[in-house]
């Protein structure tokens, strides 16, 4: 029996993941309340108490020792339920503790079902674990008893259960399989600076290296992209750009825009806006499909990105010195100063307002608010004709399917 016992013991604690004194306690606690039951005795002092080494139970009623073998069946009910609800909470504590500590790391388990659109998973020691429709990759569907990696994205504890949240969207999914992939991530010899993602569809990664002679984008590559496939397909075909950092703004911004080449860049630090100049036949490819390419490279580098061909931004430029020249006191070279600010349009400058070409330019003030104000009426009337413009496109089509209709029922 005592060596029975403590064969209990040590299964419980190994199978539930707790500590065997605290199953002892529990033991402990569950022998004392059936003591009262089949006493039907609050009030005396009751102890109960099990040897952690030969499992022998002995228990005492103000001080008289008594037979905890000879209480009967009702107390042993009694004593079975405390001791099961000690141990879920026991399991509930465990469970918490350990997977709070793992938020946010990598995790592998096995596909239960879908419930509600929520997939379950299971994880070590048959954990349950849901993740979220928002959480999973649009597009992919698991089949029951599949092996998937996730991101632990939080763990909440309710009165009843831990509720353990999973993600295959979140951007920090990718870092960690990154690290699980390029061992000098791991070891910190590559850093991911930067990370902007749109989960099932394509993501960018700035990295840079600690090492002149480790290439970061080579080794996140991997010889014939070994490594960069394996990421790839955890993520059913999801595209993974893997950019070079650079501490220059002017750079980065460059890279981020690959594959598109890009002219020129001119940055406004007040606006937090860089104004990025390409050619026509790369336009497309720096804006990317449904705007993505611009979209990822704004967030990857923290500046707002506007890209323009260079007509744009010479007929920008242009407007822009005419609207400044034509304020008294104004030249050239004032406008060469603006553009060093990265202020390249009418807008732009009527965006920046007077303080900073008084701080950074050191602009009399009554000027400078001449010159915003010049600003202002040059930008209305940008967007008047622009408005114009779009409402002639409009009736133009509008036109054209009356026409369209007609010309289909003469044939």
């Amino acid at each position: 029996m005592n060596q029975e016992l403590l064969r209990i013991v040590d299964n419980i604690a190994r199978d539930k993941n707790i500590d065997k004194e605290s199953i002892f306690a529990d033991l402990e606690e569950a022998m004392v309340s059936a003591v009262r039951k089949h006493f039907g005795d609050t009030e005396s002092q009751i102890a109960v108490q099990i040897d952690r080494a030969s499992g022998k139970v002995t228990a005492f009623k103000d001080g008289q020792a008594i037979d905890i073998k000879t209480l009967g069946r009702i107390p042993a009910q009694t004593a079975k339920q405390v001791m099961i609800q000690k141990i879920r909470a026991d399991e509930r504590d465990s469970i918490f503790s350990e997977f709070v500590q793992r938020k946010g790391q990598l995790v592998s388990g096995a596909v239960v079902r879908y419930e509600g659109g929520t997939l379950i998973v299971n994880l070590d020691h048959s954990t349950e674990s849901y993740m979220p429709k928002g959480e999973q990759i649009m597009g992919q569907t698991h089949r029951p008893g599949e092996r998937i990696r996730c991101l632990i994205l939080d763990v909440k504890e309710y009165a009843s259960q831990v509720k353990i949240i999973l993600s295959r969207t979140h951007p920090d999914f990718i870092r960690r399989l990154f690290e699980s992939e390029v061992p000098e991530i791991a070891e910190g010899i590559i850093e991911i600076r930067a990370l902007a993602r749109e989960a099932g569809y394509r993501s960018k990664v700035a990295v840079m290296s600690y090492d002149d002679k480790v290439d970061p984008v080579g080794a996140c590559v991997g010889v014939r992209g070994s490594r960069i496939k394996n990421i790839v397909d955890e993520l059913g075909g999801e595209k993974i750009d893997i950019v070079r950092w650079n501490d220059s703004s002017q750079v980065l911004v460059a890279n981020a825009l690959m594959p598109a080449k890009v002219s020129e860049i001119a940055l406004c630090f007040e606006l937090g806006r860089a104004t990025v100049v390409v050619e026509e036949d790369q336009l497309s490819l720096a804006i990317g499909k449904h705007g993505q390419n611009v979209r990822l490279a704004a967030r990857l580098t923290g500046w707002d990105i506007d890209i323009l061909t260079p007509d744009e931004y010479n007929q920008g430029i242009e407007r822009l010195a005419n609207c400044v020249k034509s304020v008294e006191g104004a030249d050239e070279v004032l406008v060469d100063k603006l553009i060093a600010l990265g202020i390249i349009s009418v807008l732009d400058l009527d965006d920046v307002g007077v303080e900073p070409l008084v701080g950074e330019l050191k602009l009399d003030k009554a000027f400078a608010e001449r010159l915003v104000a010049a600003a202002d009426r040059e930008a209305k009337a940008l967007i008047a004709e622009a408005d114009q413009k779009q409402a002639e496109k409009q009736l133009t089509q509008q036109a054209r399917v009356p026409d369209a209709v007609a010309r289909d029922d003469e044939g």
